[in-house]
């Protein structure tokens, strides 16, 4: 599988825009692409995570499941397609939440394409993060990542 994006490049500065507000963005949704999809797989998932973080686990910014597998990719600032499930980022609600380090810490951020056996995971809403990517490693057919960076200036 290949991840791509228009709007973020690997090892690159994520643009002020698809930052969280505290950061001086606007939070929006980056696009991102996908192709080369096991022709077995059911479904597909997103996420992305911050190692960085200075917290035990690093910080997840989005989790978002059971997408369609004929997607073939988000377009920026739009909601995923209908049937897709994202779950409570680290931030404390639901969809994507970017980038917003400490002052002057540089971060990655792995955006990560998964290609999964089923065509539901079964997950509690409440799930948290690191349990959900355990199932998510479970049912891998293959997967992808982009890593850009963020520093924060404010």
């Amino acid at each position: 599988m290949r991840l791509f994006s228009d709007d973020l490049k690997q090892g690159e500065e994520i643009p002020l825009v698809f930052a969280e507000p505290g950061a001086g963005g606007r939070n929006i949704l980056p696009q991102l692409g996908w192709d080369e999809v096991p022709a077995e797989a059911k479904s597909l998932a997103l996420t992305c995570w911050d190692p960085d973080a200075p917290l035990e686990g690093g910080f997840w910014h989005w989790l978002a499941l059971d997408i369609p597998v004929s997607t073939t990719g988000t377009v920026q600032g739009t909601p995923l397609p209908a049937g897709s499930v994202e779950l409570q980022n680290d931030y404390g609600y639901r969809g994507y939440g970017g980038p917003n380090p400490p002052h002057g810490q540089v971060h990655r951020y792995i955006f990560t394409v998964w290609a999964l056996d089923v065509a539901h995971l079964d997950v509690p809403a409440d799930a948290k993060p690191a349990a959900v990517e355990e199932l998510l490693k479970a049912h891998a057919l293959a997967s992808a990542t982009l890593t850009p960076v963020f520093t924060s200036t404010i």
